[in-house]
């Protein structure tokens, strides 16, 4: 084993991906695929880049990472980017209002590293100029913010490396518990708008903006978070409902 070689039991990085939504150059993305490839992270994806040259991605990225950049994955949506992803962590820059449970980097690698062992992770990334939306934020189990001085904005790349590192460091270090299948965004996308139609039938949440009211249950469901098995669990107490609710209206 040379020098630059670790023990990476701890962590599995095969489980771990970086997901790029609407990023604004390519060579942010070239640079990004970069540090992937120093930090041990094999898999890229990039969600209806705004201005794509391949050329330009290869500039930033140099030959050493040709291998994900001839693998990335591009997609249209950030629901089918993030459909097979069973846990998903946001990054952001703000802080306050709908941006709650914010972890640090390390803090972050540290909750990634059991999870890792059977899920696969997704590590989200917003657009340069904005971050990511409120919207996006309810496809993640948690945040990360990168701590700054006065400014707090960060180039993507750079953002991307920090956040590989403290996956990598953490990687050195072995350990492994057991953590079983977490349900990914499809499962989960489709219990909670199974739920929103019961709750709504029932008059448990307000029509007018039912959003507001499903938040409250996004968060308490990502501290869990739900396994493939409770989602079904979840969606079988729905139909029931719905099946009772029938048998009363006749």
């Amino acid at each position: 084993m040379n020098s630059g070689q670790k023990n990476l039991n701890s962590i599995n990085l095969n489980n771990i991906a970086i997901v790029l939504h609407k990023p604004r150059y390519p060579e942010n993305i070239g640079a990004a695929a970069r540090a992937l490839c120093n930090m041990g992270i094999k898999r890229l994806l990039v969600v209806d880049p705004e201005n794509y040259d391949i050329d330009k991605v290869r500039k930033l990225a140099t030959h050493t990472a040709s291998d994900i950049i001839e693998n990335i994955e591009i997609h249209q949506t950030l629901s089918r980017a993030l459909a097979d992803f069973t846990y998903v962590a946001g990054t952001t820059a703000r802080l306050g209002g709908q941006r709650r449970m914010i972890n640090s980097p390390s803090m972050l690698a540290e909750k990634l590293a059991p999870i890792s062992a059977d899920n696969l992770i997704a590590i989200l990334f917003g657009p340069e100029d904005r971050g990511l939306s409120n919207e996006d934020i309810r496809n993640c189990h948690l945040l990360v913010n990168i701590p700054t001085s006065d400014f707090s904005s960060l180039n993507l790349a750079q953002a991307v490396m920090i956040i590989c590192y403290e996956i990598f460091t953490y990687a050195c270090v072995e350990k492994k518990d057991f953590t079983p299948r977490f349900a990914n965004r499809h499962e989960l996308e489709g219990m909670y708008a199974h739920l929103k139609d019961i709750l709504i039938k029932i008059s448990y949440i307000n029509t007018e903006n039912p959003d507001y009211w499903m938040n409250k249950l996004r968060y308490f469901f990502n501290r869990l978070p739900l396994r493939a098995g409770e989602v079904s669990i979840i969606r079988g107490i729905c139909r029931q409902i719905e099946w009772y609710g029938k048998r009363k209206k006749y």
